[in-house]
């Protein structure tokens, strides 16, 4: 599946990067065979309770299809706001996301719900992949992203698989994070019918507005919505035993 809808593992992103960016997000891939449960797919997360000699064949079928010299980087994601600059020492960090001007460090990002959000600088000299749930979200992660580039209107945004607004069903708390009065009107959190104490949020709505007041305008993707499209992406939501897909960006 690609930007377009096609059928493929790799998700494409229709944006007009420099040529010497390169960026996907993995699809869950399902086979004619495999349940449209669970773990059932391309998962790539050790963290899952899926066998780990199949996750390492995924990453390694990764790194194999992108032709890429080193793997992904990947990071032990906490909802924070914290990111990595790479190159980095080996090892597994605690963080949300990372940041390179090197080429051949790929950055990457593992979501099932929340949104994996790809940044790149219009001159190909910078890169960036953040997790981007809603804590993250509140909490000024892609602000933080941005601040890493020299200058944002300079920046270029894809916003890729996510739990999308229909689905994305929040109590007050949520809106609290966010500073939102619950008896206002938001264009990022809508009431549900029927449910007073419940509203639906988007994330992608979100993080267009943080990153348009940020000074980024060219922003692309965010269509997509993880919990109602089993057969390509992975949602915890959905299902609780669940995969994660990758999102991936580097510089050759």
């Amino acid at each position: 599946m690609n930007d377009k809808g096609q059928p493929s593992r790799y998700l494409q992103p229709d944006w007009p990067a420099p040529a010497n960016v390169h960026a996907v997000s993995t699809c869950r891939y399902l086979g004619g065979s495999e349940l449209e449960k669970g773990l059932a797919g391309f998962n790539l997360a050790l963290h899952v309770g899926d066998d780990p000699a199949r996750v390492l064949r995924h990453r390694l079928q990764l790194q194999q299809d992108l032709g890429l010299e080193r793997p992904p980087f990947w990071i032990n994601q906490t909802h924070s706001t914290d990111l990595l600059k790479l190159p980095a020492p080996a090892g597994l960090y605690d963080c949300d996301g990372s940041t390179t001007q090197t080429k051949n460090w790929p950055c990457v990002v593992m979501t099932a719900d929340c949104l994996p959000v790809l940044l790149c600088d219009v001159g190909g000299t910078q890169v960036a992949a953040v997790h981007a749930g809603w804590q993250g979200l509140a909490n000024g992660i892609v602000g933080k992203a941005v601040a890493q580039f020299d200058e944002p209107s300079q920046v270029m945004a894809w916003l890729g698989p996510a739990i999308g607004p229909k689905a994305f069903e929040v109590g007050v708390d949520v809106l609290r994070a966010f500073g939102v009065d619950p008896l206002a009107t938001s264009t990022e959190f809508k009431p549900m019918n029927g449910h007073p104490k419940k509203w639906l949020g988007n994330l992608y709505a979100i993080a267009r507005a943080q990153l348009n007041q940020l000074g980024v305008t060219q922003i692309y993707g965010g269509q997509y919505c993880t919990v109602s499209d089993p057969q390509h992406f992975y949602s915890h939501r959905r299902d609780s035993a669940s995969g994660r897909m990758a999102s991936v960006i580097w510089l050759d």
